[in-house]
């Protein structure tokens, strides 16, 4: 009758090796992070989400006056002022109209070129911001909202701080007849490139 191998010897470790009860413990710590807490890939940056609730048109609106303030050619900007007064559908019919005449090509009977001499027109490249508030239509403010949220600080004075600038804008036309699958594209309020937008931010087209 042989004999039961003694399960402890002298010079042998006794159960798991430490190392793979610890890296089985780590394993498992991040096995329940990615499929417990949301990824930060999946979360959209604070003040980068579209408001979900649709702009609101009143088709008897009266057309809105507006006056040019400032044209930016080497930022390819232009500010117009508006009546603090006017409504928000007199804003979206201003810059639906903007479109229309772009499409006609009436809209240098409007406003002045920011790409004079360009082979696909006046206005081949624009922005164009629309305000209310005088002081927020001058021409260093519109450089910081054409610039964008990210551009660094410290490379360009500001007048005002970018989010200060942006909450101020009533609406926001931009052109860009290079960008053949969507030219068009305006806003109440503002959203820059990277998606950062005011807290009025509706997109109209």
């Amino acid at each position: 009758m042989s004999e039961k191998p003694n399960p402890y010897e002298e010079g042998k470790r006794a159960g798991i090796h430490p190392l793979i009860v610890v890296f089985g413990v780590l394993f498992g710590l991040w096995l329940f992070v990615f499929l417990i807490v949301p990824s930060s890939k999946n979360k959209q940056v604070a003040g980068t989400e579209g408001p979900a609730e649709p702009v609101i048109e009143d088709p008897e609106a009266a057309p809105v006056l507006f006056k040019v303030h400032a044209t930016i050619l080497d930022m390819n900007a232009i500010s117009l002022t508006v009546p603090s007064e006017a409504t928000d559908s007199q804003v979206v019919g201003l810059l639906k109209r903007f479109k229309q005449d772009r499409l006609s090509g009436t809209l240098s009977e409007l406003l002045p070129a920011t790409t004079p001499g360009h082979k696909l027109g006046d206005h081949a490249v624009a922005d164009i911001y629309v305000v209310s508030d005088l002081k927020f239509a001058q021409a260093d403010v519109i450089r910081i909202l054409t610039r964008g949220a990210h551009a660094p600080g410290n490379l360009y004075p500001q007048a005002v701080a970018f989010e200060t600038a942006m909450e101020a804008i009533r609406g926001h036309y931009r052109i860009d007849l290079n960008d053949t699958g969507n030219p068009d594209s305006a806003s109440l309020g503002f959203a820059d490139e990277s998606g950062v937008h005011s807290k009025n931010y509706r997109k109209i087209f």
